[in-house]
């Protein structure tokens, strides 16, 4: 019974610490937003089963992700039911397999993990799409600022810039941009670009577009000031990533990879002794 136990645990600390190490390729650019075949199955599945109320966060959490295939909170939620029952009826068999009563907390612990894989993967999206925002904001800056100086409005500079530049900060902004020309009112799609980007450096281009929309304020220099101030945070960002990536990998090592191996010996030296008495009692 205890050394089954030491053998699940780990093999259960080497797989985890794999996935950890590995990780997951990041959705190719124009792909964020496709959410494949598998999530609308579970969002087809889980109408069936009636998913409760939503969070209130959740439909600020779908826009700051990108909106991934159109997807909504009702369509979210469908999807967190169905891979909750899901995970909880894969994980009947490892609970059957697992000594004692670890059994007891598998079942239970598959099916939260499934009711919340959902959201690990819309907060992945999201992060994936702020370092995607968070790059390309210089270079849109930079041409925002010249577009304006040569005489452009703010509309029609957005729009071109927008039309000439890829990425999700381009997409959004070409929507805000066609928004407007269809007669929203620019505080209105501004307010709703804020939510599907909240991110500090866009909120501080917003308050600068709206200083200039209500008081006439020249938009040049403030392009030019956030746009050297949005390079100096992506460096500062890409050395605190570089820096916390080494101790990250040797955390999981520590913690996970060699447990597993140590506790697979263990599990070997007490298989080896308990057999050895068990020999020597029938000698």
């Amino acid at each position: 019974m205890v050394t089954a136990g030491l053998t699940f645990v780990a093999t259960t600390c080497a797989v985890a610490g794999f996935l950890l190490l590995l990780g997951r390729e990041p959705p190719r650019p124009g792909e964020e937003g496709r959410p494949g075949r598998l999530l609308w199955v579970l969002v087809r599945a889980g109408r069936l089963l009636r998913p409760p109320g939503a969070p209130r966060d959740l439909r600020v959490r779908i826009e700051s992700a990108g909106r991934p295939g159109g997807l909504g909170v009702r369509e979210l939620m469908a999807a967190k039911v169905a891979a909750a029952a899901l995970a909880g009826v894969a994980a009947l068999p490892l609970a059957a397999l697992a000594p004692g009563r670890l059994g007891l907390v598998l079942a239970p612990a598959g099916a939260v993990g499934g009711f919340l894989a959902p959201d690990a993967w819309l907060g992945r999206l999201a992060a994936h799409r702020a370092r995607h925002v968070r790059r390309d904001l210089p270079a849109f800056l930079d041409l925002l600022r010249v577009t304006v100086e040569a005489g452009g409005s703010v509309t029609s500079s957005l729009r071109a810039v927008s039309e000439r530049t890829g990425g999700p900060l381009a997409r959004e902004w070409r929507a805000v941009a066609e928004e407007v020309a269809l007669g929203v009112p620019p505080a209105d799609a501004l307010d709703a670009l804020a939510t599907r980007l909240p991110q500090p450096e866009v909120r501080a281009l917003l308050a600068a577009l709206e200083r200039a929309r209500r008081h006439g304020a020249p938009l040049g220099g403030a392009l030019a000031a956030q746009s050297r101030a949005a390079r100096f945070a992506l460096a500062r960002r890409i050395r605190e990533d570089a820096a916390r990536a080494g101790p990250k990998i040797q955390l999981v090592v520590a913690l996970l990879l060699v447990p597993s191996v140590l506790l697979l010996v263990a599990a070997a030296l007490l298989s080896a002794a308990l057999d050895g008495g068990t020999g020597a009692l029938a000698l």
